[in-house]
């Protein structure tokens, strides 16, 4: 695990420092070079397998041939046998060195028989070549930049800033997207001439240009057949594999456990897997309705781990600054339950395992349910719901609670008035800026360049899209081409990498998710149970109590604080708001936003939230405030 960067042109030597050590969070423990006539090549390194020659960039036999790779390739150790069968000569016991020896094999199709998460550059200096790529599912980062005549890559936006060959600027049709689907999609990131390099794609650069390809989809029209009860014992015997493969390790491993399904299934396959006790890290809230350490105790006591958990006292807003800065854009609040829970990991081991990719894979969100439930409600005429229920449900009295009836009711009512992708598509982003809303909030100005982009078409592409055919699997599938590696992954990664530990999702694995792909829908949303399938691996080895527990998920009660304790701070943060003097925002809207909420109308707290990071943001990136700094801005404010 580490951070990576590179640059080509002039002043390559000199800007690959500052680009490097930048990332040192990513890789506290050393750092490595490479340059020659043509590019310059950095690593930060986070040392878990061959602690003591592991060291990057890694050459192949002749040199001709440089990597720098963040990640863990987990069937390395069989592709090394395989190689060395072939005459490969190996210098290190680390395992991303068998990217170099597949690269002499099969060029750029080297990436096809790696399993694992990565991030990879490789240097081709007879070709004059450089080749870079991301897994699969993308939980590993990589950014790039062309600019006169230089070209620049880093694991985060920050690397690539840090080498002058650009300067900040913000990408204004990033940020009208981003408001409605709380993450880049695509290629974008928050800053304007730096690109996202896509998950499952590589990319090439060679002669001055730039060409790309992806090399990895999921299909989910082949379909196993067969009893239920057989294909449980297949997805049973592809985790416990998968599982110990991810344990690959010459440091301690860990593990993430919220109470839930996902990782308490991860951590058993651990438990029954592994000679020594497993560390488990755990938060809670003082709040009974949002507490999961109970059920996490459960499991620990039942596989007898080591118990590592802590009572959250939620300091939300003083954490933004940092969780901005380690993010690269706007947070977002299921990002502050990762951030904590690695702080407390990381004062014990260097690598964890997750649960991340249970919901995406298995059908674990209620919104897959709620599609359903939608259809039925259909059965009403739509002027009646149009007119009588929208009536009845703008008078039900907002709790400002999670998921409160208020929203549920305006939730099915509005949904009722679209269908099939455009439905999904309204329901990921209801919560947040409707197309409707963005014309309130864009000054005019703005407005006239990208009215006509229309944020759900990034939904509709996935959704619309010939790899799925049933509801549910069209539903899967544009989730895991979407918010799993724009967002879901991208918190993970950042809010882990912010305390230098290595997280790894078992789940996420792209057999795992290619097998996921095969089960029938039916086995994985049956009726209104969730993650049927996975349940019923879950049940061999969790508790009753868990495998029936309802998904909670760890959260913060924002539309109570924005409308009491905060509510002076976001008054005093808006009345000076950075994207208003620019000409990006209207004053009014937000206002009326801010007003609604606090009078109880209506909870805009999502909405208020994007704003919020949003100011933060552009005053850590564009006006050279620090994370201290702004943690003592917040607090004056606050």
């Amino acid at each position: 695990m580490c951070g990576i960067a590179g640059i080509t042109g002039p002043d390559r030597v000199t800007a690959i420092v500052p680009m490097t050590e930048v990332l040192t969070h990513r890789g506290p423990d050393d750092s490595g070079f490479y340059h020659d006539d043509h590019i310059a090549l950095g690593q930060r390194r986070l040392s878990i397998i061959d602690l003591s020659t592991g060291k990057q960039p890694i050459s192949n036999e002749d040199g001709t041939l440089q990597l720098v790779c963040n990640g863990e390739i987990y069937n390395s150790p069989q592709l090394r046998k395989t190689l060395i069968a072939k005459g490969h000569q190996f210098k290190t016991a680390t395992d991303v060195e068998v990217i170099l020896h597949l690269y002499e094999e099969h060029g750029e199709n080297c990436v096809g028989f790696l399993q694992g998460m990565f991030a990879i550059a490789l240097w081709d200096s007879v070709n004059r070549k450089l080749f870079l790529a991301r897994d699969h599912l993308g939980q590993k980062p990589l950014f790039y930049c062309e600019r006169n005549g230089s070209f620049a890559f880093a694991s985060e936006v920050k690397g690539i800033l840090a080498s002058g060959i650009v300067d900040p600027g913000i990408d204004t049709q990033a940020l009208w997207h981003y408001l409605s689907l709380r993450y880049m999609p695509d290629n974008y990131s928050m800053f304007a001439g730096i690109q996202k390099l896509p998950a499952a794609t590589s990319l090439v650069f060679a002669g001055g240009k730039v060409s790309s390809r992806r090399y990895w989809n999921v299909d989910f029209n082949i379909k196993l057949s067969g009893r239920e009860e057989d294909i449980a014992e297949q997805l049973h015997a592809l985790l416990k594999e998968t599982v110990a493969s991810h344990l690959l390790s010459d440091v301690r491993v860990g593990t993430f456990l919220s109470g839930g399904i996902d990782s308490g299934t991860i951590a058993s396959l651990m438990a029954i897997q592994s000679p020594e006790r497993i560390p488990r890290f755990s938060i809670g809230t003082r709040e009974k309705q949002f507490n999961e350490l109970p059920y996490a105790k459960l499991v620990s006591d039942k596989f007898n781990m080591e118990t590592y958990e802590k009572i959250v006292e939620p300091d939300l807003i003083h954490s933004i600054p940092s969780m901005i800065y380690h993010m690269d854009e706007p947070s977002d609040p299921f990002g502050f339950g990762v951030y904590l829970v690695a702080q407390l990991a990381a004062e014990h081991v260097k690598v964890v395992l997750s649960g991340d990719g249970g919901d995406e894979n298995f059908a674990g969100y209620d919104r897959y349910v709620g599609q359903r439930l939608v259809d039925y409600y259909c059965v009403l005429p739509k002027w009646f719901r149009q007119g009588f229920i929208k009536k009845l449900t703008d008078r039900i009295p907002e709790t400002f609670g999670y998921k409160s009836l208020a929203q549920k009711a305006a939730w099915v009512n509005e949904m009722s008035l679209f269908s099939g992708g455009e439905r999904y598509a309204q329901s990921l982003g209801v919560l947040r800026f409707t197309h409707q809303a963005k014309q309130q909030l864009f000054t005019d100005a703005v407005q006239k360049q990208f009215s006509e982009y229309r944020s759900s078409e990034k939904i509709l592409e996935y959704f619309n899209a010939d790899n799925a055919s049933d509801v549910v699997d069209k539903m899967l599938y544009t989730d895991l081409m979407t918010r799993m590696p724009d967002h879901l992954l991208t918190i993970g990664d950042r809010m882990t990498m912010a305390h230098s530990l290595e997280s790894r999702a078992p789940l996420i694995d792209h057999k795992v998710v290619e097998f996921a792909a095969s089960i029938p829908a039916n086995m994985k949303l049956r009726g209104n149970q969730t993650k049927h399938m996975l349940r019923k691996v879950a049940s061999r080895y969790l508790p009753d109590q868990v495998v029936k527990l309802e998904k909670q998920g760890f959260r913060f009660p924002l539309g109570v604080w924005f409308r009491a304790d905060l509510k002076a701070f976001l008054r005093s943060l808006f009345r000076q708001s950075r994207f208003v003097e620019l000409g990006i925002f209207e004053q009014s809207y937000i206002d009326t936003l801010l007003d609604e909420h606090i009078d109880g109308k209506v909870d805009h707290n999502y909405r208020i939230w994007i704003l919020l990071n949003l100011e933060i943001w552009y005053r850590l990136y564009f006006e050279g405030e620090t994370v201290d700094s702004m943690r003592d801005f917040t607090g004056q404010l606050a």
